[in-house]
């Protein structure tokens, strides 16, 4: 698969089978992301990738949280601005309805979309996840490093035929999943992902992407 194949067969998969991966699979792929560009060359990420029993225990312990109806964690970072603007207001818009909206799910049903959204805790069946972390004390341009360290990643995983869903959502629970991984207290929960073969007899149309000319100017003669 050349790269120009892996971006643009790239999505997130929210629906896998639990077919095993390699070890060895999940190594080659994290070993070779570890040359993702970074400013200074800090390597800011710390990634754990869980498997097994781990992850079987953290999704029991994040399904007992969902059940119980616990309130999510205090939230470490702000994921979206409070007053979000156009044209992203739109565009995260137009994604819930179609993203809701393949599930046959009305914007009014409020439940029924919660309901969809915990599958993000199940790792939507993947049987393997990444967690990425950030030191506490890093800024900005250390975090748009760990964007780029991810989507490495996932262009690797496509590589080697396997898909993945990155999830802010792990981040409403960093307790719990501290409670397994044990990171030191100086970093943060970013992300999850899950990592897995797709489920193919799961079908859903694939988010499209804005007309270049509203993101791209080009300059020339």
């Amino acid at each position: 698969m050349d790269v120009y194949e892996a971006v643009t067969s790239r999505r997130a998969v929210r629906a896998f089978t639990g077919r095993r991966i390699p070890r060895e699979v999940l190594e080659r792929v994290l070993a070779t992301a570890a040359w993702a560009p970074s400013a200074s060359n800090l390597q800011p990420w710390h990634a754990y990738a869980v498997t097994d029993a781990p992850l079987t225990e953290l999704k029991k312990r994040a399904g007992e949280r969902l059940a119980a109806g616990d309130p999510w964690d205090e939230p470490e970072y702000q994921q979206y601005p409070p007053d979000l603007k156009s044209p992203y207001r739109e565009r995260r818009a137009a994604f819930g309805e179609q993203r809701y909206g393949a599930l046959g799910i009305p914007r009014h049903d409020i439940e029924a979309r919660q309901r969809a959204a915990s599958a993000n805790w199940e790792c939507f069946g993947a049987p393997a996840a990444l967690f990425c972390y950030i030191d506490r004390d890093l800024g900005p341009a250390q975090w748009s490093d760990i964007g780029m360290y991810l989507q490495t990643v996932m262009l690797l995983l496509r590589a080697e035929g396997l898909h993945s869903c990155t999830q802010m959502a792990w981040a409403k629970y960093h307790r719990t999943v501290a409670e397994i991984l044990r990171p030191p207290d100086e970093l943060m929960l970013f992300c999850g992902m899950s990592i897995g073969y797709e489920d193919t007899a799961t079908q859903y149309p694939r988010t499209g992407r804005a007309p270049l000319g509203e993101t791209l100017t080009f300059l020339d003669d």
